[in-house]
């Protein structure tokens, strides 16, 4: 479309130009049930009163609308030709007056990508189920308006609805007459504007907290979900958590919620996890949980739910003024709702995970080339749209983290505090935030911001020990190493572990620490010169900073012998996420790294710890092991997993966790004969209750080998027929190793439209299978041929699905590169951001040959 690529420049122009006092919004969704139109999409009447004024110089200046059609648009009581001021994407305002209304009768469309109203029914009832999602730029979907974060304005909508439909926004709303209509919102920006509309099932709650001056806080509560999950709905201990979090918010920003009631729905087809719309967030269905899941699943719903809980300060009551700095939101919120966790919920180990996992995606992040700082510099929306990555939050996070350790926790908190009373409901930049931290903490925030927001690129911590005749510790140091693309050095606030075996049968434990800022290439550690030498040595243990951890030799042989004897959780953990970043950077043989999977995972206590070594030994034998070693490989990897499956304690969270590896394992006929009677009932694992989720996943494994066929996955369908049982049976369809099978597919996801986005992904998940590298192999060409057109016809969110998920990856050989440098040479011109993509694939099918060639080299 003509101009629906906002630039940062057009919205600077139009940010200095007007100002927006409020939007009147009408929205008619009675057309999302019944008949579709016979020819064109499905849409509904969307009527939009803008009152805006001329702050700056000019006369013209463009409204933003994506809409199949217009009806009307009216300046100031002149009616403009719709044909000749809308041109799909922007409305043309020319003849502003000082003081200007606006209004826009349109003809927008459902959605079915996840962009904008998205439309969903239910195959189970048949029952229709709206909701909206917009960021960074989709409100212009629903209703005409400025699209960007800095034309901040109150909202009140009023949405007509087929009768006994249940309808939420973010104010509070009654219904009367057949409209429900939604009180005035305190000013916020479009991308956090909500509605949700159907015949939801709704559970209520308040919450009460005590304020300082002796009154009491009151917010209603609600949670919602589709009707055909209400029975797994667990409610409770979402407002549990709910209530956990905000009293910790209260306690901690000085700040009262400030946006009246606060609902929270889990809404179909959702492409992200969550979304922090002021009073109605929104978060995807799959954390109502169908089936039995791991605390991991428990402790990673409680998160988001935390993380969002933090937007309503960081991101909606205060909002960045371009997507530049939308660390200002998210990073805060990743640190956040992580801090949160663990001092209110009963996750207390919530840093475990995030130094194991959440880390892990920022360190891979910040090694692509496409790596930024974290203030980014974002040209405009399709850029906005990719930097939803690792570094924005969890990179982020993680200098958070630091910042706290270099400027202290509460000097932290009070500059939060401040900075929520001198610039709620307005916008801001980095400046703004450093300023209050250099008030609060007396440290240098400029020099701070230039070496941890302004640069690119991850650090390394070496130790370097030498030692006296006496075997103590003559120098300890930390070297401190960066890459050629990204060579800044930086300050950490760092502590020094020294483990060793208190007896010779004992486990590892810590003897000594130290903790110091380290800066430079070289910092002597003077207070542990004389220490007992050590068995194993981290240099970020505690992990209060962003870097990547090293070991030197004798720490290297200490865990390759006894890993899982380290007592600390936290450590063990920061050893598995080292030694992982030790393979992917080809400096351990992938082999190596499955070796030490098969050894110690079984014994590893943290199930959240032990779920990422799986992923991450799965992504070992499938990317980074030599090819003529995946054979070997996968057995060994198979029968630890059983070995685990059946040591397990019996309906425990690992007995689960080993049984899904197992699944994902699977190749011999042994195994799948396994997998099948476990289906059947013929076979049984004690403790193991195989419900519907895990028949799902015993299916996949099946329907990839070719040992269930149509009529199979047809008749689990049937015994599963809801929305969830759709997408499971459509990844299963898809995994199947037939050349017509895949060819389905491909047309379906790449030459047609006909998919809703969550069928899509579940497409695209069951084409991509590891053990069908040759009949995958035609498609590489097809790859490259066909991602410019489908980027230039599909939604930003369904070309990112395609570009991503079917990059030929797993060929893993020096061809599929070479076409994709080729690719990369003949598009310069293409869109930054579907380069950007292809780019980011490509580096990590180099990063896996290099991998390759480690582990082929090690091997000999």
């Amino acid at each position: 479309m003509p101009g629906e690529n906002l630039t940062r420049e057009e919205a600077r122009e139009r940010a200095g130009l007007v100002s927006v006092d409020g939007y009147d919004i009408s929205l008619d969704l009675r057309s999302a049930v019944g008949e579709a139109p016979g020819e064109g999409p499905r849409t509904f009447r969307s009527v939009t009163t803008v009152r805006f004024r001329r702050t700056g110089p000019g006369t013209s200046t463009f409204a933003d609308l994506v809409a199949p059609s217009v009806n009307s648009v009216a300046l100031n009581g002149r009616q403009l030709d719709p044909a000749q001021v809308f041109d799909g994407a922007r409305i043309m305002l020319d003849g502003l007056a000082d003081d200007n209304v606006l209004v826009v009768d349109a003809q927008c469309a459902y959605s079915r990508t996840g962009e904008g109203l998205h439309r969903f029914v239910d195959p189970e009832d048949g029952e229709v189920y709206l909701y909206t999602q917009y960021e960074p730029a989709d409100a212009r979907r629903v209703f005409a308006n400025f699209e960007q974060p800095d034309l901040k304005a109150p909202y009140r909508f009023e949405v007509t609805a087929p009768d006994g439909w249940t309808v939420l926004s973010n104010g509070t709303g009654t219904l009367d007459d057949g409209v429900w209509r939604f009180t005035e919102t305190k000013p916020i920006s479009t991308y956090i504007t909500a509605v949700v509309a159907g015949p939801y099932h709704y559970v209520t709650d308040v919450y009460r907290h005590t304020l300082e001056d002796g009154g009491t806080l009151e917010v209603p509560l609600g949670a919602l979900c589709r009707k055909g999950l209400a029975r797994h709905f667990d409610a409770s201990d979402v407002f549990e958590v709910t209530k956990q979090g905000l009293d910790f918010f209260h306690d901690h920003f000085d700040y009262p919620y400030p946006f009246g009631k606060y609902d929270q729905a889990f809404v179909p087809e959702y492409n992200i996890g969550a979304m922090e719309n002021p009073g109605l967030v929104t978060f995807r269905e799959e954390f109502v949980f169908r089936g039995k899941v791991t605390r991991a699943s428990y402790e990673r719903r409680a998160n988001v739910i935390l993380h969002e809980m933090a937007h309503m300060w960081f991101g909606d009551l205060v909002t960045m003024r371009w997507w530049d700095d939308l660390w200002l939101k998210e990073s805060f919120a990743d640190f956040m709702g992580s801090l949160s966790l663990v001092e209110a919920t009963r996750f207390t180990n919530g840093w475990i995970t995030f130094a194991n996992g959440r880390k892990a995606w920022a360190y891979r992040a910040d090694q692509l080339p496409s790596t930024h700082p974290i203030t980014a510099d974002i040209h405009d929306l399709e850029d906005a749209k990719l930097n939803f990555d690792g570094i924005t939050y969890a990179k982020g996070a993680s200098v958070l983290k630091q910042l706290v350790a270099y400027v202290g926790r509460e000097a932290f908190l009070e500059g939060a505090r401040r900075y929520f009373k001198r610039h709620a409901y307005g916008n801001t930049r980095l400046d703004d935030l450093l300023a209050v931290l250099e008030e609060t903490s007396g440290r240098d925030m400029a020099s701070w911001s230039r070496s941890w927001l302004q640069t690119a690129g991850v650090n390394s911590l070496t130790p370097d020990v030498t030692y006296d005749a006496e075997n103590r510790i003559a120098e300890f140091a930390v070297l401190q190493g960066a890459s050629g693309d990204h060579p800044e050095l930086r300050p950490h606030r760092v502590a020094v572990g020294l483990y060793r075996r208190e007896d010779a049968d004992g486990t590892l434990v810590r003897y000594a620490r130290a903790e110091l800022d380290v800066s430079g290439p070289r910092t002597v550690v003077g207070e542990l010169a004389g220490a007992d030498r050590p068995e194993l040595v981290i240099v970020n243990d505690d992990d209060l900073t962003y870097c990547k951890i090293r070991f030197d030799e004798g720490s290297l042989d200490t865990l390759r012998a006894r890993l899982g004897e380290v007592s600390d959780p936290l450590a063990r953990a920061l050893c598995w996420s080292a030694l992982w970043n030790l393979t992917r950077d080809a400096l351990l043989p992938a082999r190596d790294f499955l070796a030490l999977a098969g050894r110690f995972a079984g014994a590893e206590t943290d199930i959240g710890v032990l779920q990422n070594v799986q992923a991450w030994a799965r992504t070992a034998l499938e990317h980074y092991a030599a090819p003529g070693y995946r054979a070997e490989g996968g057995r060994l990897l198979a029968e630890g997993a059983l070995r685990e499956l059946r040591l397990a304690e019996p309906g425990g969270g690992h007995q689960l966790a080993w049984a899904r590896f197992f699944a994902a394992c699977a190749t011999t006929e042994s195994d799948l004969q396994l997998l099948a009677g476990l289906l059947a009932g013929s076979a049984r694992i004690d403790g193991l209750d195989v419900d519907q989720e895990l028949r799902w996943t015993f299916l996949e494994s099946l329907a990839a080998h070719g040992t269930v066929d149509e009529t199979v996955l047809a008749a689990e369908l049937a015994r599963d027929d809801t929305a969830s049982g759709k997408r499971h049976q459509v990844r299963c369809l898809a995994a199947r190793p037939s050349a017509e099978v895949k060819a389905r597919a491909w047309a379906q996801v790449v030459e047609s439209d006909e998919l809703s986005n969550a069928l899509v992904e579940a497409t695209i998940s069951g084409f991509d299978q590891p053990g069908q590298r040759e009949l995958l192999a035609p498609y590489a060409p097809r790859y490259f041929e066909a991602i410019e057109r489908v980027w230039s016809e599909r939604s930003i969110e369904i070309g990112m699905a395609v570009v991503r998920g079917l990059f030929p990856i797993l060929q893993g050989d020096r061809a599929t590169l070479d076409a994709a440098d080729a690719w990369l040479d003949a598009h310069k011109e293409s869109a930054p951001a579907l380069r950007r993509l292809v780019l980011e694939s490509r580096d990590d099918l180099a990063r896996a040959l290099r991998a390759q060639e480690c582990d082929a080299s090690g091997a000999v």
